[in-house]
Parts: structure tokens; sequence; C-alpha cells
């Protein structure tokens, strides 16, 4: 654990806090786009150390929130099909549909399981002929490379009893979505490091200059977060607008060029509805033609889903960084870990979830 503890030393985080503060001259509002960069801000109270008025907007980069609802109530109706067995990670297991949850779901005799990768779904095809087993393939650039490797193999195999439910989501237009909105605060990005990983930073190089955003690449320990904010307050500061690379040690301007080529074999850029964005153009990605036949959604019609969020429930606006958590009526009461209202609740990267873990609490006006 050496490495990593380098990359949490207190002492080097106070200077990069010192030099912060020297060199933010205004209350600079920065959007960090991955919900592992949440986590990491609200666990270690970074946010809450940066120079006065300086404020992190938590942005829509968990790949289970911005899952829409439809896509999880079709799921389950694909789920409840006797001949299915329906596999996932296991953090869309909990994750509220209209009117329940996959481990409801499953603990009431649908065939769900949980894999650790979609090649387990393939091999479990393999081995169960008899049954259709169906992966839903869920996230964005950075598990798009895995699930279509995943259908490469099935279709190698010949494999016919093998499909995925496809939701994936795209980074850049969300980026530009968000920076459209005429409410939009966000003055810089903090982009996530394992996605630029996959994809490279050139898809970022245009949205920087069009909007004049700083986006800085960055890790997801504390000082990779506190020398990417500094970054971006120093391009702020002096008026550049560029995409920089603080994550040096994993993430090169091509990204990984054979995990690129297999998305581009197997998906084409689709129109994609996310939750709290709406449906968003060439955000998205589908199968190509040639592997369509491995498409669940066209394998198992499913008709007359209407998908209804909990109406207390403010998820939409916590994931365009509109609202905080603690500004949800049922956070922390209604809405917990265990009995999640809501997708940021439930994952790993959800910022109500981070919220929670790391004891924040509503204020309560004193009488």
């Amino acid at each position: 654990m050496k490495y990593l503890d380098e990359y949490r030393d207190p002492a080097l985080a106070r200077r990069l806090l010192d030099e912060l503060r020297a060199t933010a001259t205004r209350p600079w509002r920065i959007m960090e786009v991955c919900g592992g960069q949440t986590h990491t801000l609200v666990r270690q109270g970074i946010d809450e150390l940066l120079p006065a008025g300086m404020r992190m907007i938590h942005g829509p980069g968990c790949p289970v929130c911005v899952t829409p609802l439809e896509t999880l109530d079709r799921a389950m109706a694909v789920a409840g099909r006797p001949e299915v067995i329906l596999t996932s990670f296991g953090d869309m297991l909990r994750v509220p549909g209209t009117e329940t949850d996959l481990l409801s779901l499953r603990a009431r005799g649908a065939d769900v399981r949980v894999v650790y990768t979609p090649m387990d779904a393939v091999r479990l095809a393999s081995d169960r002929p008899d049954r259709e087993v169906v992966f839903l393939a869920v996230g964005f650039e950075t598990t798009a490379p895995a699930n279509a490797m995943a259908v490469l193999h099935a279709a190698r195999l010949g494999l016919t009893n093998f499909s995925v439910l496809v939701s994936h989501v795209l980074v850049p237009p969300a980026m530009t979505a968000l920076l459209d909105d005429p409410d939009c605060e966000v003055q810089a990005f903090l982009a996530a490091g394992h996605v630029c990983a996959v994809m490279g930073w050139h898809e970022y190089e245009p949205i920087a200059a069009r909007y004049r955003v700083p986006i800085v690449v960055t890790g997801f320990e504390p000082l990779d977060l506190l020398e990417g904010i500094l970054m971006a307050v120093r391009q702020l500061e002096s008026g550049r607008f560029e995409v920089e690379n603080q994550y040096v040690r994993a993430v090169r301007r091509s990204g990984n060029t054979a995990a690129r080529d297999a998305v581009r074999t197997v998906f084409r850029v689709t129109d994609r509805a996310w939750r709290g964005l709406g449906e968003l153009p060439g955000s998205g990605l589908e199968l190509r033609p040639p592997y369509a036949r491995f498409d669940a959604a066209r394998r198992f019609a499913v008709d007359g889903l209407r998908p209804a969020e909990d109406p207390v429930c403010i998820a939409g606006a916590v994931l365009t960084g509109a609202r905080l958590p603690t500004d949800c009526p049922a956070y922390g009461t209604r809405c917990t870990p265990r009995h999640p209202l809501g997708a940021p609740m439930v994952s790993a990267e959800g910022t109500c979830a981070a919220f929670h873990a790391a004891g924040r609490r509503k204020e309560v006006p004193l009488p």
C-alpha cells in the first residue's frame, strides 16, 4: 500500500491547499465529473477545505445513477421471464425501478445473478444452452470495451442464447449539455481519469475551446484531486482554457487504442436517455447491425412500460449538480443506503451515498 500512501500524504495535501489559497482570487466553481472523485472529495473533506467561496459541483459521473428508469424497468421485465438468467454487476441490483428492484425480484424467484465481468455471463451462456442469458450492460466508456469483447467472444463461439441490454453513455455530450444550460455555473471540469485511460482526452479539446472552460484529467486519490483543482484554478486565473493531464501515470492523449477499436467494432453512437438530463443526442452506444442479434431489447420485446420516479426524490437535480443531497426532503430519513429512494443513494459512486457515508447531515435552523 506504500504507493497509494504517497497520494494520501497529509503534508503534501496541506502544501497544495496553501498554494491553492494563494492562487485563487475569485470564488471559482469546478465540477468533478466522476462519482469516484466525488466520494474522495467528500470522504476526505476536501470540498470543505477549499478557499472561501470556491465550490465543487458534483456531476453526473455515476454510471449506475444515470441509467434511466426505463432501462431498469425493462431489465426487470426481462428478468421475470422463466427462460431468462439476468446477469449484472452487483451495484445495479438495489437501484429502485418504478415498482421494485432486481434484488427484490430475485427474492421472489427470478434468476438474477451477480457477475464480476461480462465474460462470466458469456461463460454461463455457454454452459447453459437451455437458458437465455442476458447481461445488463451499463456504464460509461470505461465498461464499454469489456462489454464489446464479451459480444465479440459470444459471436466467435456462435452462441445464440446470449444477449446484452445496452445502456452505455458517453461523457463529452453530457458535459456540453450541462454547459448549454443557461443556469450552468460550471467554470472548469475535472475529467474522469479512467474514462480518459480508455478514450484519451482529444474529445475534450473542442469542448474546452468552444466553451472556454479548463478541463483537467485527474485521478481519484486526494492529492490527485487537489493538484487537479490547483491546475484548473491556475488556468482560470490566467485566462487559459485547455485540456491538461494530471493523471500522467495512467492516461495518454490517445487513450487505449485496442480498447477503442473493440468499442468501435461492436458499438455505434446513438441518442441516449440519462436520468436527470433527459435524452441527449449522440450520448450513448448501441450495437452495430452485424451484432444486433445480441440485442436483448430486440430479442425480448417489452411493451407498456410507464417509468415513474418517486415524487419526493430529487435525484435528477443532484446528478446535474443543481442541488445537494441535503436539499432533498427525504435525505437521511425516508432515503438511506439501506432503504434508498433513488440511485444516487445506492451506488458506491452516488453523491447521496457519499454524503451519507461521510456523515453529512441537513442543517437544522436553531429555534
